[in-house]
């Protein structure tokens, strides 16, 4: 199995912090009989200092793992870096000591205006150098690395210069940060722009993976759209086990973000991620106990984890 980030423990499987689900979390004697290993917080939803939704935080804060996970970063923006946010999501994350932080490789918003929307960026060497030095100052400031998430797109560029996966691949490299791994956002993007989406997968730096997404999606005529509010498709989840043996034990999340259902609901698909997880890694412990003498991998083995 590929090496982890050193700062990216495993946590298990866990599904995003919504309202909807806090009493429950909370009231729950046993934390354990919810089926979630952790909880992951959207950064701007807590920026305000004080109030109910801090104090929430600090109450599941203190029963579970939390990360946080952003929607504002704006790091692939030709505006400057908004020096107020990292202020603010510096003091957050000073105060309730995630696991690791998140945000997206995109732009949002550009002279000004936030559009509200995860928009792909150019694959170019200039964009490549562009976010790299704005990704490091992030972490600069935060004091720590972060992780960046692959987006889901419905265009492409004319002016496009290398395949989505390589750019992210050097982006990660460049500027010393992780990887948030959306295999949903994956498989929406191979589907709507006709590539592999195993080659895509092929390419990501397993040492930088910090986090997997997983989600529902909708179909609209010829387009699939990232919609998070269905359950995860039968190609994400075969996706998904094809990272795992790829990549190994990876901290995965449930994203369900519309029409939102029960915190058991959730748990159940938190429950087949962890099936999975554990198949894979009987598989890996079998394989490994029948290797020949001296601990190497069967040849076939090897070939299919460097592919």
């Amino acid at each position: 199995m590929s090496p982890r980030p050193g700062d990216a423990p495993f946590l298990g499987v866990g599904v995003g912090l919504r309202p909807q689900h806090q009493a429950q979390i909370l009231e729950t004697p046993d934390p354990a009989r919810l089926g979630v290993d952790f909880f992951e917080a959207i950064s701007e939803n807590f920026l305000v200092d004080g109030g109910r939704p801090r104090r929430v935080l600090g109450e599941v804060r203190a029963r579970f793992p939390i990360v946080l996970h952003g929607v504002s970063l704006n790091v692939g923006s030709s505006d400057p870096l908004d020096e107020e946010y990292l202020d603010a999501l510096a003091a957050l994350v000073d105060r309730y000591e995630p696991a690791w932080v998140s945000d997206h490789l995109c732009w949002t918003g550009v002279g000004g205006r936030q559009l509200h929307d995860l928009l792909p960026l150019p694959y170019t060497e200039e964009v490549l150098g562009h976010v790299v030095g704005r990704v490091q100052r992030v972490q600069e400031r935060l004091g720590r690395r972060i992780a960046l998430e692959n987006v889901s797109s419905y265009l492409a560029y004319r002016d496009d210069e290398m395949p989505e996966w390589e750019f992210l691949a050097r982006v990660a490299e460049a500027a010393d940060c992780g990887l948030l791994l959306d295999v949903n956002n994956v498989f929406v993007s191979a589907c709507n722009h006709g590539f592999d989406a195993e080659r895509y997968l092929a390419a990501i730096p397993a040492q930088r993976v910090f986090q997997i997404h997983l989600a529902g999606h909708s179909v609209q005529g010829r387009l699939r759209i990232d919609t998070h509010d269905h359950p995860i498709a039968p190609e994400v989840w075969a996706l998904y086990e094809h990272a795992i043996r790829r990549l190994g034990p990876v901290s995965t999340l449930v994203e369900w973000d519309d029409r939102i259902p029960a915190l058991e609901t959730l748990a159940a698909e938190a429950q087949r991620a962890r099936s999975i997880l554990a198949r894979v890694a009987r598989e890996e412990e079998h394989h490994g106990a029948t290797a020949p003498a001296g601990g190497a991998a069967a040849p076939a083995r090897a070939a299919h984890h460097a592919a």
